[in-house]
């Protein structure tokens, strides 16, 4: 179930009418799920994502897919460099490096897994991978912590379960 409590103004359309070809995953890096949902949905930040899922689990959608949300900033893929029309971006509820990284608990990895699964049977998406991969040395999220071959283990090939 889609909690729908939080819309972002955060978002515009994809360039060409792009339809998304990858997940792009990542943590909020802040000390709570309000104040990450707060931040993606306030104007001024300019900055949001598709869904954000909390530790327990719970799916919040901030940005419709058929729209570009501003998630990836500065970042390449495989030669395409406006990764926020080429992508759908899933924020993980977790302080990060600056507020106390931790490992993403079982109930918000299920919900990913579920939520990624069924986004790339909708969409034809093969290709999922983290900020810190389309940013490298400006971004580490999702980061070391993050079970990628769990991930791969529960439906959802990755980059780094290859």
């Amino acid at each position: 179930m889609i909690c729908n409590d939080y819309t972002s103004p955060n978002y515009n359309d994809r360039a060409d009418a792009r339809a998304p070809s990858m997940i792009v995953i990542h943590y909020t890096g802040m000390q709570t799920a309000t104040a990450a949902l707060e931040r993606l949905c306030d104007p001024e930040a300019e900055v949001s994502a598709h869904y954000v899922i909390d530790e327990d689990g719970t799916l919040y959608q901030l940005v419709a897919e058929d729209k570009r949300a501003w998630h990836a900033g500065v970042s390449e893929w495989e030669g395409v460099t406006d990764i926020n029309s080429a992508s759908i971006g899933i924020e993980l509820v977790n302080p990060g490096h600056e507020f106390g990284y931790r490992p993403f608990p079982h109930e918000q990895m299920a919900a990913l897994a579920k939520l990624c699964k069924d986004i790339m049977a909708r969409r034809e998406i093969t290709t999922v991978l983290g900020h810190e991969d389309v940013a490298p040395g400006r971004k580490q999220d999702p980061g070391e912590l993050f079970d990628w071959l769990w991930l791969d283990q529960h439906g959802v090939p990755n980059i780094h379960a290859a």
